[in-house]
């Protein structure tokens, strides 16, 4: 890390940088390097909040921390985000506070532009976009869809946009002072508890600030089962979010579900019109019809995917695989969304 001066490093606002990190063997050492590369003029600090990972994870923070005396491990015993998320507030030290994801990767001078923003905006948030890169031709696809408002919908967060007051933000990096006021992050929220905080931020009466300049680099699931699990536990806790906040509900929200319900209705009743002509049913083929809305909507898909593979320049092998990642993000996100979370877990 590039010394700097003593009078810069006197003035600037010292920084705790917080993670939490679970099973990230593969992307851990270098998104830890990033952070370690950025050339903060000022005291900072890396603390990594520890779930019990399945692989090699804590070995690879154990080294990291042994080689960097700025680097603190915390454990996380639940594994879940938002309790790691406050494990390493704790233990924190500074003011302003910059999260950070394990398979997120910081550009250069982040840090340094962050609490610049904080400082000329006054937000409680500042935070800019998820920029997706796959490092598979599956990641590629996924990249692709998680960038466009055809498979994600149109946060400015996933799609970009002008500078200014926002509902969430990718990451963020707050004053710890906020996050004190509103309670941390909500443990209850396994998923969008980003979503939430900010929620509550906006709620308690401060702003929370896009800046497209702010651009994470962020790496996707890697097969369709992964992101399929993803989507569908996000589709879960989002209908939390509106099951205890009405308010923030929205066609963004509202379609993939509505959406999953006519796939579901259309297969079932064209099923039953199978079953009903086979077995002689008078009047079972009218069933038939409901092949029409999941036929609709793969052709839909796949005719949307084309342009956006031929937008995006994706590979052969990754325009191959886009219709039925969109299809994945939109029908799991769906689904969980109908689903909804566990009794169990409802508050």
């Amino acid at each position: 890390m590039t010394s700097s001066s003593p009078s810069s490093s006197a003035t600037a606002t010292p920084v705790s940088v917080v993670m939490p990190v679970l099973n990230e063997e593969l992307y851990l050492e270098e998104s830890v390097r990033r952070v370690l590369d950025q050339d903060y003029p000022g005291q900072w600090e890396l603390i990594l909040a520890i779930g019990p990972s399945k692989d090699r994870t804590q070995e690879i923070a154990d080294r990291l921390a042994a080689e960097d005396s700025r680097i603190t491990l915390v454990a996380n015993p639940t594994g879940f985000t938002p309790n790691a998320l406050n494990a390493a507030l704790a233990v924190a030290r500074h003011d302003y506070i910059v999260r950070v994801d394990a398979h997120g990767f910081l550009p250069e001078r982040y840090v340094e532009r962050v609490v610049a923003l904080l400082d000329e905006t006054g937000a409680a948030n500042v935070g800019g976009l998820m920029a997706v890169e796959g490092d598979t031709p599956f990641g590629e696809a996924v990249a692709s869809a998680m960038s466009s408002p055809l498979g994600i919908g149109g946060a400015k967060f996933h799609t970009g946009g002008e500078p200014g007051p926002a509902l969430t933000v990718y990451l963020g990096s707050f004053r710890r002072s906020v996050l004190e006021e509103v309670g941390g992050f909500d443990e209850h929220y396994r998923r969008a508890q980003d979503w939430q905080l900010n929620y509550r931020i906006r709620k308690a009466g401060h702003e929370v600030w896009f800046d497209p300049t702010l651009a994470v680099t962020y790496r996707p699931r890697r097969d369709f089962k992964a992101l399929a699990r993803q989507f569908f536990g996000s589709g879960q806790w989002r209908r939390q979010i509106v099951a205890e906040h009405p308010d923030t509900a929205s066609f963004r929200y509202l379609a993939p579900p509505v959406v999953t319900a006519l796939v579901a209705g259309g297969v079932a009743a064209g099923a039953m019109g199978v079953l009903g002509s086979v077995a002689g049913v008078r009047g079972a083929r009218v069933g038939l019809l409901g092949f029409v809305v999941p036929a609709g909507y793969g052709a839909g898909v796949v005719a949307a995917s084309a342009v956006l593979a031929r937008q995006d320049n994706l590979s052969p092998q990754a325009r191959r695989v886009l219709p039925g990642v969109i299809a994945t993000m939109h029908l799991a996100w769906g689904w969980g969304f109908l689903r909804g979370i566990p009794k169990s877990l409802r508050r």
